[in-house]
């Protein structure tokens, strides 16, 4: 059986996966960047020690269709050859439906963020009493832990383009122009000094919370955080 797990949703889809990878007995894991036929091959024709049972995991496979010089051969080899064995796919983005449907027999679930929760990224703007308002309607419909993770990237991006580098980040090539403009003039009415100063607390923010150095909750931490900035 194969299972496609994509979409920008990466928090909910990387739940599901860790279930489904907790259920099974000597999971292979491999990631998509550096899979090879070879790799596939033996994973599904060979045998484990203690369980003929095949379980695979591939990361992030389906998005190299362009990079991996043998995906082709990989994929037609899966689909000849895992009727025996379980399969997933993880992809941290969505991917389009002629590569979901490249396996007719597979079941695929997308995995896609709540529209407000961009339309709340793209309305941060300096000094706006709104910004806490809209957090926590955004947090009534996902976790502020996802929320957080997509502001940091909201502010990463906007001090990428504001620092407007001839190599950029690898998310800052993979938007559209008109993604990019947008940004620009949202990190205009920061600035780029400030800019520098509200990653450096976003980052003090996630240290903090992940070494428990604070006392405050991550929604009490992000409050004040949109209040200051």
């Amino acid at each position: 059986m194969i299972t496609i797990l994509h979409g920008d949703d990466i928090v909910s889809s990387r739940n599901y996966l860790v279930s489904l990878r907790e259920k099974t007995q000597n999971p292979l894991d491999f990631k998509g960047d550096k899979l090879t036929l070879i790799d596939i091959v033996q994973a599904i024709e060979g045998f484990g020690l203690f369980s003929n049972e095949k379980n695979i995991f591939i990361e992030n496979f389906l998005v190299q269709k362009k990079s991996n010089p043998q995906f082709k051969e990989i994929i037609e080899f899966i689909a000849k050859n895992s009727k025996d064995s379980n399969i997933v796919f993880w992809e941290n983005k969505e991917i389009s439906k002629s590569i979901a449907l490249t396996f007719k027999a597979a079941t695929v679930k997308l995995y896609k963020l709540p529209q407000n929760l961009f339309l709340f990224l793209d309305h941060i703007k300096h000094n706006n009493k709104g910004n806490v308002k809209f957090f926590h309607d955004t947090i009534s419909q996902m976790s502020e832990e996802l929320v957080f993770y997509m502001i940091v990237r909201q502010f990463r991006l906007m001090l990428a383009v504001s620092l407007d580098q001839k190599d950029p980040i690898d998310e800052l090539k993979r938007l559209a122009p008109w993604q990019k403009g947008k940004l620009k003039r949202q990190a205009a009415g920061f600035g780029l000094e400030n800019l520098k100063s509200i990653y450096s607390k976003l980052y003090e923010i996630d240290y903090k919370q992940k070494y428990g150095l604070t006392t405050a909750p991550l929604t009490r931490n992000i409050d004040f955080f949109l209040m200051e900035i």
